[in-house]
């Protein structure tokens, strides 16, 4: 059994793609939501879900290996972040190496690195006069968006388009495709 630990930042509307994606399914499910914010929308999508949740502190975080521990207890053997901010610290990225994966709000390489998250991104893709934008699925390590990537996909955007119409776009390229290259990757 894959047990996964999802961790957001945010609304957590890519985290409820994914519960509800593995909901019934025998051999992988989502074992714990982590956020950094205790008012996080995504800790309801937990909670809804009956599916435990852990609030961590950035010192804790970044000096610590409380999480680790919390993880094997829980046996978590994937780790999926979703909107989750914060860099991943480097102890973390060694436990879990080849098994903590991103999804990027644009085509990496490009619109990528610190401070490039959510209506960033869009705001740079409109600005940069793009006429396709999309998603990527790629490795997590010591960098911000710099891990192998593992799937894209675009779609064509038009400079009528806001940066918020952008994001719908994007997200539901999220929404279509993250879960399934999920269960893809803990199939191999």
């Amino acid at each position: 059994m894959h047990k996964i630990a999802i961790f957001a930042s945010g609304t957590g509307s890519n985290a409820a793609k994914i519960i509800e994606h593995f909901k019934d399914h025998p051999a992988i499910q989502v074992a714990v939501i982590v956020s950094n914010k205790n008012k996080a929308p995504v800790l309801q999508v937990a909670s809804s879900n009956n599916i435990p949740s852990i609030v961590i502190d950035k010192e804790r975080f970044y000096t610590t290996s409380t999480l680790i521990e919390s993880f094997e207890k829980l046996e978590i053997t994937f780790i999926v972040l979703a909107g989750f901010l914060w860099l991943i610290p480097q102890r973390l990225i060694e436990a879990y190496r080849n098994k903590i994966i991103n999804v990027h709000p644009s085509l990496l390489p490009k619109f990528g690195g610190k401070g490039m998250y959510g209506m960033n991104v869009h705001r740079a893709v409109k600005a940069a006069g793009e006429t396709k934008t999309g998603m990527t699925i790629h490795y997590v390590n010591e960098h911000y968006d710099e891990g192998k990537i593992i799937f894209q996909a675009q779609t064509l955007i038009d400079q009528a388009q806001s940066p918020e119409e952008i994001a719908r776009k994007v997200q539901e390229l999220e929404h279509e495709h993250f879960p399934v290259v999920i269960e893809r990757l803990l199939k191999e």
